[in-house]
Order: structure tokens, then sequence, then C-alpha cells
């Protein structure tokens, strides 16, 4: 069984399964990203994967939130304006509960809080959906992949169940998805990033997933990567971010790839499974008109990007 259960053999001459939308942060075109909001966003939807971030407080506790520090997302300069730069390892997790990661997105999610990964755990058990698991800046964590599958174990996602077909851990450092699949062989794994193809056959030997920026994408390096086994003996999948438009999505959709995560995963899903047109749900919903969103979601295209180019210098490290 593949990793999403995303690819099924078709039939001879029946088309391919599109492929999966995962829904990026949560639905973080709809609500704040890595909240239990945008989780509950993601299922109103009915998006069955969604991605988050993981990292540490200076205490030892794992919560969801995609940057190093807490002032993009929350209310942390106001409620500890003394503590610059308001990194998420100088917090205690008692500390970053008191803050508001919702109002700046829309003064409707006010009082929204940074999840800890045990809450986002047990909301993802509630509403039935899976998890696509980020591994956010391991450099800054040492022993972060320990903590994770403790947690992991702990709230029963260690089950085989869970590691055949709902979870996947992911992370742009080689060596952090090396050490998930040394101390939890079972478990699916996932590298970010667009390695050379001479280097993949290294990657398959403990990942299952290559997943690129879209931005590098051929039909090309997705036969390559398909082409190779991964580490549970199934074709390494590929799974591209961050897609937020329609033309896109069905443009990585004809190279073959295996998901699509997105901040708006309608948007993909209805663009996919409709290859002519774009149909509803097309393009993001403006009935807010709030163009702040907007505004946002071009800087995280953008930020992605960057974030690919950052890390490319240490992808096989060791």
């Amino acid at each position: 069984m593949c990793a999403l259960a995303l690819t099924v053999s078709p039939a001879h001459g029946a088309p391919p399964e599109p492929p999966v939308p995962v829904a990026h942060r949560g639905a973080s075109g709809y609500a704040p990203e890595n909240t239990l909001a945008a989780v509950d966003a993601a299922r109103e939807l009915g998006v069955q994967w969604v991605e988050n971030d993981v990292q540490r407080t200076r205490d030892g506790e794992l919560v969801v939130m995609h940057d190093a520090t807490l002032g993009r997302t929350t209310d942390v300069e106001e409620v500890f304006p003394d503590r610059a730069p308001w990194r998420v390892a100088d917090f205690t997790a008692a500390e970053i509960a008191r803050l508001d990661a919702g109002s700046w997105f829309d003064p409707r999610y006010a009082g929204e809080r940074v999840p800890t990964l045990e809450q986002f755990l047990r909301r993802l058990n509630l509403t039935r959906q899976n998890l696509l698991l980020e591994i956010k800046r391991p450099e800054l964590y040492p022993g972060i992949e320990a903590d994770i599958l403790r947690e992991l174990r702990s709230e029963g996602w260690l089950d085989r169940r869970h590691v055949r077909s709902k979870l996947v851990i992911q992370s742009f450092g080689a060596d952090s998805v090396r050490a998930v699949h040394e101390q939890a062989p079972a478990v699916r794994t996932g590298f970010l990033g667009t390695p050379k193809p001479a280097e993949l056959p290294e990657y398959a030997r403990f990942t299952d997933q290559i997943n690129p920026p879209h931005t590098t994408l051929s039909e090309e390096y997705v036969r390559q990567v398909h082409a190779l086994k991964g580490v549970h003996g199934e074709p390494l999948e590929v799974f591209t971010w961050t897609v937020n438009d329609a033309e896109t999505a069905r443009r990585v959709a004809g190279m073959g790839v295996d998901g699509i995560i997105s901040n708006v995963p309608d948007v993909v899903r209805d663009a996919v499974a409709s290859p002519a047109g774009p149909g509803p749900g097309s393009s993001v919903p403006g009935e807010t008109g709030d163009t702040d969103r907007d505004a946002y979601r071009d800087a995280d295209r953008e930020d992605a990007l960057g974030e690919a180019r950052e890390e490319a210098g240490t992808l096989l490290a060791g």
C-alpha cells in the first residue's frame, strides 16, 4: 500500500487517478495556518490529508508552528515585548498557549491558539483526517525526531493502520528523514526538495517520497523518481508544493505527480478532477474581499521557493 493510498494501478486503458490534494498548514487559505481552525476548514472542504509543521519549545513541548519565530502569526510582540527575537525555542509551552494565533489572519479567528502536537493529533482523530507532518528546522532541535515519534506513539499514531495509510513524516533535512526511518522503520517518510537524478537512489534508501516545489518540476524528473522504489518497496512518490491556482494544478497533474500540497486544496481538487476547464472552485472564493489574505498567499509562494533554495546546499548532509 502506498503512503497516502493515492495511486491505484488502473485497468488497461483507464485514466490514472488524479493527484491527491493536501491542505498546506491546514486549509491555510481559509483559516489561520497550523491551527485547529485550519484543520476544521480542510475537513469542511472534504480534504482528507492535512500538512503541518512541528517545532519544540524551551521546556520540550512539541508545537505546531511554521516559522522558527512567533512574530508573524501571533501577538507575541505585544504579549512579550521584551523577548525579541521571539524564537519558539525561547518560550515555554505555557507562554505560547497565551498567544493569539488567529487575529493576524482575520478578526473572526481572534483567540485561536498555537496547538501542541498532541492537540493537533487529537483533532485529526476526531475529524478522521490524515497527517503529512513536517519536521521544521531539525538542526535547531537536536533529537526532535525521537520526541515526535514518542508523541505519535502515545497518541496511537504508530499502530499498523496509521503507519500504512494515515501518516507520512517529511523534512528538508535528509539526516532528519533518515533518523525517522532508522528509529521507526515502518513509518512512511518524505524528503522535501529536488535532489539531482543521480542522487535519487541514495534517497530511496530511507524515504518513500520526493517532494519538490512545483517550480522545479518537469515530467522527466517525475518519471525518474517513479522509476525507483522507495524504502518500503513501492515506487517513489512525488508530492509537489505550494500550488494555489487551477492552471498550475493541472500542469503538475499532467506531469504525473501523486499529490499536490496547497493552501486552497479545494481549488486543486476541482482543477485536477475537471482538466477541461476551471469549473466551480477553481479560484479562491472572494466573498470576504480580503486583499490582505490574497497578498499573504502570494507571499507564501515566494517564501516556499526561497526556502527551497536556502535548503538546497544541505540536502545530503552526512
